[in-house]
């Protein structure tokens, strides 16, 4: 049954606020789909610290032109409030989702009838390449529509500022108490073209020459390196293309049946390189090739799957972190060879390989454990003014080399990957020899992710239960090895199980809770904060001897991952 909450807040919705169509939209749900209704309006569509992601539709809890209008109305409001006698200027860029381009010229017309220059893409564009032209074109707000790697039926906004990065504290918070005092009927929707320009060729070619400068190192044959690329369906193949042929990279192969932007994404169950079903045909074109490398992108190109020849000259799926470790270590490694290293730090995320830390204490440079999400990184690297950022990385097949783009750059990284390549052959091997030879050096981590999906009111409240639960009665051990450490990121203490001691974790309040064990196994939860996901992180680690050892010992790191989840009782 409807609620009478639900009923008044749709009804607002057939008001001369908004358009015809909306008004009919909503009117048939009223009218014929109760439960639909109620999902709709049961809450508003949240402005969170990075902007805002969901189901495309009419309704406070979806995407479409007026929630988008409410969201630019009260950052417009922002930029005004903070930016007396300037004038101000924003950058919007657009992926391949449904939409995503009439979308895009909605939040210009917003920007534009407040006043606001606006310097629209003429096409699509990648998310990176957005995060560098906010900088590049001196703007005060930089938005992308996109929705990363959710289904179709999903679009999103994400909000730059004027470093380039997602806005972070305290400008977060002072952005979300604008937008939610913006009624509908105060959205100014009523554009001034005459403050909007289209950009395009020449922010691409300042793009990718700034891209090529920090993705290639040395002389080296890049040719030589056969590549298979996928674009799955997104906006990589305006810039991952040509970004390697710009480098050298003259054989390079793309799946064409996955390069034409759509976003129905008709190849793939899911547009997410996370997921090995989504490269299979980049995998089978790679091994009909023998390609030495295989790459693929998400919808707006922020992620990166990476695949290489194994031992056994299969080709193997990287997870992120892996993939974060070889880049994080070869970048060390060229700066300690240019005599650049000296006052040099890294990030990672507290979900992310304890690895990196590892890494970075063994070539004696600093590391920054931030929370989950690269605007935390690219807060690191404005916290962190007088030190050289080598590069920094996520679990979630997200990496960032040097600090010209403040988020995760996929683009910079396919290159990168490819680079690195080149120099393993070159030099006799591989990047999983490569990969291997830093497990025997510092240990075999393994990690691994499972997200657990509850949809709509009930299941967002199922998700607070499960951390309520998991917060209330944390396990005494995990798999037989005694948890040492309980870290609480919502009380922000770090409480040592055995001892009692307790010691502050100085970042910023998250609902997360992480668990770390005696023998170095790592549990860690935490509610999704763009879908109705809870997620929960697993790592364990253990030595490696030789290279021949490695699939056993992988299978062993993977058994006890599984035991843990099927301890947990987790499905």
């Amino acid at each position: 049954m409807v609620t009478p909450e639900i009923i008044e807040a749709s009804k607002q919705w057939l008001s001369p606020v908004f358009d015809d169509a909306t008004q009919k939209e909503i009117q048939d749900l009223i009218d014929n789909n109760p439960e639909e209704l109620t999902d709709r309006f049961y809450k508003n569509m949240e402005f969170g610290t990075g902007g805002m992601r969901g189901v495309m539709g009419a309704g406070t809890n979806r995407i479409n032109k007026y929630t988008l209008g409410k969201a630019t109305q009260g950052l417009s409001n922002f930029l005004i409030k903070n930016n007396t006698n300037k004038a101000l200027k924003a950058v919007i860029a657009f992926d391949c989702r449904n939409n995503s381009k009439e979308f895009a010229k909605v939040v210009a017309d917003v920007f534009t009838a407040n006043g606001i220059q606006v310097f629209l893409f003429d096409d699509l564009r990648t998310t990176p390449e957005l995060s560098f032209a906010v900088r590049h074109l001196g703007c005060d707000a930089g938005i992308v529509l996109t929705a990363s790697h959710n289904p179709p039926e999903y679009n999103g906004y994400k909000v730059y500022g004027a470093d380039g990065c997602q806005v972070t504290p305290p400008n977060d918070g002072l952005i979300i108490n604008e937008v939610n005092q913006v009624s509908f009927n105060q959205i100014k929707f009523n554009a001034n073209d005459d403050l909007l320009t289209y950009i395009g060729k020449e922010v691409d070619e300042a793009f990718n020459e700034v891209s090529v400068k920090y993705g290639t190192f040395g002389n080296v044959n890049r040719g030589n390196v056969k590549v298979v690329f996928t674009a799955l369906h997104g906006t990589s193949i305006m810039s991952v293309p040509q970004v390697l042929e710009k480098a050298g990279f003259s054989d390079v192969h793309l799946v064409e049946e996955q390069s034409k932007p759509n976003g129905n994404f008709p190849t793939v169950v899911s547009p997410n390189p996370e997921e090995p079903e989504a490269l299979k045909m980049a995998t089978d074109l790679a091994n009909n090739i023998n390609a030495d490398i295989l790459m693929g992108c998400d919808p707006d190109s922020d992620r990166l799957g990476i695949a290489v020849r194994d031992l056994e000259g299969n080709m193997k799926l990287l997870n992120g972190n892996q993939t974060m470790i070889l880049m994080t270590d070869f970048l060390i490694n060229q700066m300690k060879e240019a005599g650049t290293l000296n006052n040099a730090f890294t990030a990672t995320t507290i979900v992310s390989s304890e690895m990196v830390k590892v890494l970075a204490d063994y070539y004696g440079i600093e590391t920054v454990i931030t929370l989950t999400g690269f605007k935390w990184i690219g807060k690191a690297i404005a916290d962190h003014p007088n030190k050289t950022f080598v590069g920094g990385g996520e679990e979630s097949f997200g990496y960032m080399i040097s600090d010209f783009v403040r988020d995760k750059d996929a683009v910079t990284s396919c290159l990168l990957a490819c680079e690195m390549a080149a120099h393993a052959k070159a030099n006799g091997t591989t990047l999983y020899q490569q990969l291997l030879d830093i497990y025997k050096k510092h240990g075999f981590y393994k990690e691994s992710l499972i997200s657990i999906t509850k949809k709509g009111m009930d299941g967002a409240a199922q998700i607070q239960q499960m951390i309520a639960d998991f917060r209330a009665n944390p396990p005494k051990e995990i798999v037989g090895s005694k948890v040492k450490f309980v870290c609480d990121y919502d009380a922000s203490i770090k409480k040592n199980l055995i001892t009692g001691e307790e010691t502050t974790i100085d970042v910023p309040k998250s609902n997360v809770l992480i668990y770390h064990t005696e023998d170095g196994t790592k549990l860690c939860v935490r509610p999704s904060g763009t879908e109705p996901k809870i997620k929960f992180y697993f790592g364990a680690k253990a030595t490696l001897n030789n290279h021949e050892e490695a699939k056993a010992v992988e299978a062993k790191l993977d058994e006890k991952i599984q035991s843990i989840i099927e301890t947990l009782n987790l499905k």
